[in-house]
């Protein structure tokens, strides 16, 4: 088992975060929490990989599908296709904004990493995302604005939600020569059991 200052998570600043120019901000936020960025790739991602990084079975299409198929019904709204399809939409949204131009793709490094990422996040629905947060700061977007226009909603980023997702996340995006190993001078206030050498 890998010490826990080794937790390693996934994070994508996506399309909308780079046209807004939150790069710095976003990477500030998470870097002041002492967590270590041990690799980065900038540009536009492959959409089959991105089919990959969603990770989504029929089982899931078909249910999150139905769910859609039902709502529509009860909204008086036609259903023009099968369920399935509708569930397939959701995941055809993400790769389409994933893919319309650059994102930042980022490992960072850390004691329980994924759940300080997520906390910082803030959760899926900008909206809804507590204040002082990234998504609950820096978008005003939501559910509701996302399923009137028939697209992904735009929440800045994504990360992992847990660590064997983030380590899935990862080995899909980076080699394990892409990711580097190398000491902050920070870490040891962070992590060393004895701080001999603070004081002269």
């Amino acid at each position: 088992m890998p010490h826990p200052k080794k937790e390693r998570t996934f994070v994508i600043i996506k399309p909308d975060g780079i046209q807004r120019s939150l790069m710095g901000e976003i990477i500030h936020r998470y870097e002041r929490t002492g967590l270590k960025l041990v690799g980065m790739k900038f540009g536009v991602a492959d959409e089959k990989k991105f089919w990959l990084h969603y990770n989504k079975d029929d089982a899931w299409f078909l249910k999150k599908g139905t769910k859609i198929a039902e709502d529509k019904k009860a909204n008086g709204l036609p259903v023009d296709k099968e369920p399935i399809e509708y569930g397939k939409d959701i995941i055809r949204q993400l790769v389409k904004f994933m893919t319309a131009g650059p994102v930042l793709m980022m490992v960072w490094e850390g004691n329980q990493s994924v759940a300080v990422v997520t906390k910082i996040t803030g959760t899926t629905e900008p909206a809804t995302s507590d204040v002082g947060t990234i998504r609950g700061d820096l978008t005003i977007d939501s559910y509701n604005i996302s399923a009137v226009d028939d697209r992904a909603v735009r929440n800045l980023i994504h990360c992992s939600d847990a660590v064997s997702e983030a380590e899935r996340e990862i080995n899909i995006w980076f080699t394990p020569e892409e990711l580097l190993n190398y000491r902050l001078v920070n870490e040891q206030i962070l992590y060393d059991v004895n701080l001999d050498g603070i004081l002269e």
